[in-house]
This record gives structure tokens, C-alpha cells and sequence, in this order.
């Protein structure tokens, strides 16, 4: 996927979870931030960080904070890429090579799954998470406690027991990390689940992303330790 009208910027502050103030050609401006979760570890005042120039006149704010470097790794931040990230990726025969259909956001009984997926021989569920959480190169997931998460890979396994195959991507919104793992500090139940998962037949995948100012890329598989 790609950016347009990109800018860099120095950031200020984030009085919210929406918004950021942000230094941009000496004067201080309002971004929307394309991500609420905590993200402390990365948005530090001084922070270099993208922008994406919006060209809707009628918006309350005129850019989007996408990108931010934390020391030489740039971090895309952007929570809406993971998906279009995958689906690129999939579409392109990087998930199943023979896929007849992949359809988003589809509801199965009382869930709804980012991704549907039919093939000559299975049918399929996804759920895709966005990965910004780094240390060492070690990636995790999540960076705040998901009830939402765990009601996710539930029902990945109750689609599981019924016949589907079914699937959990953690797409990592930067590269050349070392391995996924599940954050049990942070959320020790989130872990549990994915393990409890994984062990009924979810499958677990990860992926890194090429990352620039402007544009998102799918990467190659990163190990995942469970």
C-alpha cells in the first residue's frame, strides 16, 4: 500500500488517543493519529515522525501521523495497513496460491473475521493483527490488554472445531526483527488463548513489512515463539 503528499515532522505531545501535536515547518500542527493504542515506546516528544497530508478540506485535521522512527527502525503506525497489507499479500498467492475468493470483513454465527477465503479444496477464516511493539528486535502483541483479542482467537477456534481452517496473522509494521511472541506480560490472557489456539488448530503466522515514508509492504515470515 502506499502514502501520498507525505511530510516529516517532529513530535510534540498527544493530548489524546485520536491526536497529536506535532512540529512541521516551525510551526506546531494537529495530526490524527491512525492508531489508538499506547504506543509510549514510540511516540516520545522528539520523535522523528511521517505525516500524510489529507486533501479533504471538510476534515478537522489536515494530516495523519502514519510513520515514526525509533532509533534507525521506522515503525509504520498506521492501524488500518495490516489488513490491506495482508490482503495485498494474499491476493498475490502469499497466504494460499490456489484461494478462489478472499472476502473482508465477513460475519460467521456471532463473530466477525477480518478475512473469508474459499479454495478448490477448504474453506477459511482470518484474523489480522498489526504488530508496533519492539525490543531487541523481539516483536510482541498486544501492547495493552484486548479482551476483543481473546473473543477473537475463541472464535477462530470454535470455526476451527466446525470444519473451518482457520488463522491469526500478526503483520509487524516494520522489519528485520527476530521472532513474534505473544506479550504475557502485558496481557498473560491474551497469551494463554493464543497458545490454547494454536494447540486446537489455529494457525499462527507472522509477517514483517518493508517500510518507507510512503509506502507498506509485505516482508518476509518471522518466526513465532508461542
Amino acid at each position: 500500500m502506499k502514502y501520498e503528499k507525505i511530510r516529516p515532522g517532529t513530535f510534540l505531545d498527544r493530548p489524546n488517543r485520536f491526536v497529536a501535536h506535532v512540529e512541521l515547518g516551525g510551526t506546531a500542527a494537529v495530526c490524527h493519529v491512525k492508531n489508538t493504542g499506547r504506543c509510549r515506546e514510540l511516540l516520545v516528544p522528539g520523535a522523528k515522525v511521517y505525516l500524510e497530508e489529507s486533501g479533504n478540506p471538510a476534515r478537522k485535521t489536515q494530516y495523519d501521523l502514519i510513520a515514526v522512527e525509533k532509533g534507525t527502525r521506522l515503525i509504520n503506525m498506521d492501524a488500518q495497513a495490516p489488513n490491506r497489507v495482508f490482503e495485498e499479500w494474499a491476493r498475490g498467492g502469499g497466504f494460499l496460491p490456489e484461494l478462489s475468493l478472499l472476502r473482508p470483513e465477513t460475519t460467521y454465527r456471532n463473530s466477525r473475521f477480518d478475512f473469508y477465503w474459499e479454495s478448490s479444496a477448504e474453506l477459511g477464516f482470518v484474523e489480522v493483527k498489526g504488530v508496533t511493539l519492539e525490543e531487541d528486535g523481539v516483536v510482541r502483541f498486544p501492547d495493552a490488554p484486548t479482551l476483543r483479542g481473546v473473543k477473537h482467537l475463541q472464535e477462530l477456534e470454535e470455526a476451527r472445531r466446525a470444519g473451518y481452517r482457520t488463522a491469526v496473522c500478526f503483520v509487524i509494521q516494520m522489519e528485520n526483527v527476530s521472532w513474534f511472541e505473544p506479550n504475557d506480560r502485558t496481557h498473560p490472557a491474551f497469551g494463554a488463548a493464543l497458545r490454547h489456539a494454536a494447540e486446537a488448530g489455529v494457525e499462527v503466522l507472522a509477517m514483517e513489512c518493508r517500510v518507507t515514508p510512503e509506502e507498506l509492504l509485505p516482508g518476509r515470515p518471522v518466526p513465532v515463539r508461542l
